[in-house]
This record gives structure tokens, sequence and C-alpha cells, in this order.
């Protein structure tokens, strides 16, 4: 179905009860009103990186169930898909033959080789030190062929995910044939994920590297749009990058707003908030959180360098079991932009902050998404992470069916899904419509949604500092419980 202009649940297949037909059953259940459509994040067989290294677009992972399943759940809701535009498994179908027969498979070209990208004698240290890296060395691994020979292919992200080379033929056979069939199973929007590292080019730092990315990008999207797809390019880095995509008529993700919204909440202060809401467009996804850490680089230059850094080191204050170690070496994370937490134990498990913070997000401009542990106001899980010393599974909880209604019981859960039935049933929220700011003093804020016709208006009238607020639509008084 289309995108509809209502909230979007993210959760994996296995997260929210064991398999996609619990999934299924919790939406209609006890979640309906509240959701209009599902981030289900990889499905597929894979061998790493929680679902992130696929080995087969063509399959459903039977520990999750089948297409029957995911055509199921898009029957009700929109869905979006993942596809690694960057990466494959080094255990896919593709790889493994390229291995077993090397140039004669039809595959040699699919993966990025470096004999087949650098010039004699390089790369040198130089080269490699220009590349932007999510690692400490560089970003290839010796590959060992059937017929003994050996050679260096890249892996931007880890050993389990080769990298692809999307400007050869078989590449772009291979990312036209995966998404149209992720579309005929029921995708209506693509999160193209790491698409800014696909593009590689000699003598950059193969990072969003432009002309290039835009060609790659108008590709996809053409082939998308075609079977009435649309994608969203997934990037953490400076928001004037997300602003140069949308400019460029694309989705984009809000990745600054779970930053700023913990200043705003640990400060009292609400102008920067203020600011960054002005700033933003209609034509993208929100978020607090998601599978991976909330994000730091994201609010740079929207917060200052010490506002960045009193948020970083409140969040260590003030959150619930969150400690930096937690995003070291230690916990096989060494993403310094990230900090790995649940959004509400970042609050210090605190109901009315994090209400307000979901309140936030809802008048933000765009359609919100609410990862799964996020929407049942989840605690850090520091049994997960401790058992599989992976800092990112603090958020990562594995809830059964029979916790998850024990959950929704809670008065925050009740009330959070409330505000997202308001926000998905008021038509104040219209994307084509407008947003007034107002901020009367240094802790309150009055955020105004309106329709194109301003037949419809919602406002919510915030203090920081007590994490009070009110809402009104039409101006009647809305209630949460």
């Amino acid at each position: 179905m289309p995108i509809q202009n209502k909230v979007m649940l993210i959760t994996y297949a296995d997260s929210l009860g064991k398999n996609l037909k619990d999934l299924q059953k919790i939406l209609a259940e006890d979640l309906k009103g509240a959701i209009g459509g599902v981030h289900l994040l990889p499905f597929f067989p894979s061998t790493g990186d929680r679902g992130f290294a696929p080995q087969d677009y063509r399959q459903v992972d039977s520990a999750f169930g089948d297409w029957q399943d995911v055509e199921a759940i898009g029957e009700d809701y929109y869905l979006m898909f993942d596809f690694m535009i960057n990466h494959l498994s080094r255990q896919s179908p593709e790889f493994i033959d390229f291995k077993e027969k090397k140039e004669a498979s039809e595959f040699a070209n699919l993966f990025l080789r470096n004999q087949n990208f650098w010039p004699e004698n390089r790369p040198t240290q130089a080269d490699i030190d220009l590349i932007y890296k999510r690692k400490d060395k560089a970003p290839f691994q010796e590959v060992s062929f059937a017929d003994g020979t050996t050679e260096l292919v890249w892996n931007t992200f880890g050993e389990e995910q080769i990298d692809l080379d999307v400007t050869q033929d078989v590449t772009r056979k291979f990312i036209k044939e995966t998404l149209e069939q992720l579309i005929d199973h029921g995708c209506d929007i693509v999160r193209l994920d790491a698409f800014a590292y696909a593009i590689k080019k000699l003598d950059t730092n193969d990072f969003f590297v432009e002309p290039e990315i835009w060609d790659l990008l108008n590709d996809v999207r053409d082939i998308t749009i075609a079977k009435g797809c649309e994608i969203l390019p997934e990037i953490h880095e400076h928001y004037s990058i997300q602003h140069k995509i949308a400019d460029h008529d694309f989705y984009i993700y809000d990745f600054a707003l779970p930053m700023v919204s913990l200043y705003t909440l640990y400060s009292g202060q609400t102008k920067q908030l203020a600011k960054w809401l002005k700033m933003s467009p209609m034509k993208q996804f929100t978020t607090l959180d998601t599978h991976d850490g909330i994000g730091v680089v994201d609010a740079k230059d929207i917060l200052t360098d010490e506002e960045t850094l009193y948020t970083s080191e409140e969040l260590y204050k003030v959150g619930a079991n969150v400690k930096k170690i937690f995003s070291s070496e230690a916990y096989n994370n060494l993403d310094i932009y990230q900090i790995n937490s649940t959004y509400y134990s970042a609050l210090g498990d605190n109901d009315d902050a994090y209400l307000l913070a979901r309140a936030f997000q809802v008048f933000a401009p765009g359609i919100p998404q609410v990862y799964y542990v996020g929407l049942l106001a989840g605690q850090n899980d520091l049994d997960l992470l401790e058992s599989s010393k992976e800092g990112r599974n603090i958020n990562r909880h594995y809830y059964e069916v029979d916790e998850i209604k024990t959950e929704l019981n809670r008065p925050v859960v009740k009330k959070l899904l409330n505000l997202l039935t308001f926000r998905n049933t008021a038509q104040a929220f219209e994307l084509d419509g407008g947003i007034e700011i107002d901020t009367p003093s240094d802790t309150d804020i009055v955020i105004t949604r309106f329709d194109a016709a301003r037949q419809s208006v919602a406002v919510i009238t915030a203090n920081a500092k007590s994490y009070t607020f009110e809402i009104t639509l039409n101006g009647e008084k809305k209630t949460l419980l």
C-alpha cells in the first residue's frame, strides 16, 4: 500500500514475540490504531550484524516465517524493508561461487576487488588514511580461492560483509532484480542502508562521493518508483547532508532529534529544539531510537560542541545503567558517534520526561518512527548486553508475548499508545500543512501543527524543566488516559 502519514514501528521479526506470526497478532490485538506502518529490520538469512550481513534476499529466514507471513502484515500496514546496497554476506551464494570459480564466476565483478580498483603500487598509507572508515584498519580482507590463489576485497563494515562494486553491470542487475522482488513481496519503501559508502573513487574519502552518489540514488529510485515504491537513504552525518538529500526530493531521516530532545530535557532549555524544528522538512521520518545507538554526530552545529558534550556527559549521569564502556571495544562497539542506551533509560526511566520527548517527536515535522523497545518504554537490557558483550544489544531486548501483555498495562505505555493514535488520526499533522513554534520563556515551548486549509489545529504547550505539557486539538484539551 502507499506510504501513509502514520506512525511506523521499527522491529526485528523476532523481538515482539518469536516470529512474524506473533508480530502480526500483537499488531492486530494490542497496537491497533497506534501503528500505521512497520519497518521490518532484516529478516533474510544472514551471517552477522543482526541481519545486516544478508546471505539471500530471495528468502525469509525460516526461524521467522515465510513470505506469506510478511505479506500478511503488509495487508494492513505499509512496509519498509532494508536493502544493503554496499555489501553482501561472504557466505552468500554469489560470493561462494566467486571463491570457487574466480574469473569464471558470473559474479566475479559483483564484489569490489582491490586489483580492479587500485593502480599499481597502491593503496599507499596515505590512501588508506584518507578512507572514511568505521574501524582503525584498512577496509580490506584477504580471500582464498579454490585454485589456491589469494587477493584482497573490500569489507567496509566487517569480515562478514563484502562490499559490492556498484559500477559493474552484474551489480546493477543484482540491485534491480533484488529490489523488484522485494517490492513484489510487499515492500512500500526501501531503506537504503549504508548507501553513502557504496561509491568508491580514487583520491576521495569514499564516503558520499559526489556527483556519483546522486547517479546511484536516482538509478535506485527509478527502479522502485516504476513499481510504486519509495526509497529512504540512510546516513548518519552532519544534518546538512540530510537536507541536501531532501533537496533532491528524497525522504530523509531526522537523526538529530534524539540528541536535541535529550539536551532540551536535561537542560530545561527549549531554544535549540525550537531552532531545529523550524529547520526541519516535512518529507522525513523522525526518530528518537533505532536498532543502533543514539547518534551524536547528527546534531553537530544544531547543538554547539559544548552542548553536545554536556548532553553526552549528562546521559551517563542521568541515564539508568548507561556506562561509557558499553560503547567501547570491551563491548564490541567502537562507534564513537553513537551512545548505547534505550531512550527511556537515557531519560533515567522517567515516565514524564519520556512522554514529553515522544510528544516533541509527534509534533515535529515528518512521520514518526518508534523502535519496538521504545514503544514499550523499555529499560536497558543489561543481561543481554553482558551475555553477548555487544554494546548495541543493551537496546535489543527480546520480548516474549506474555511479557508484552504485561508491559502494555504500564501507564506510560498506555499514554504513549494514545499519543500515537492521536497523531495518526488528527488532520492537523498532514505533511502538506504547516508548523509554528514559539518559546515564551527559556524553558517553555509551544508547537502548533495545522493542515493546509488550517481547518484542524493541534497545539502542544510544554515546559522542558518540569516535563509538563498540554495538548489541544481545535481548542479542545486532549488527555492521554
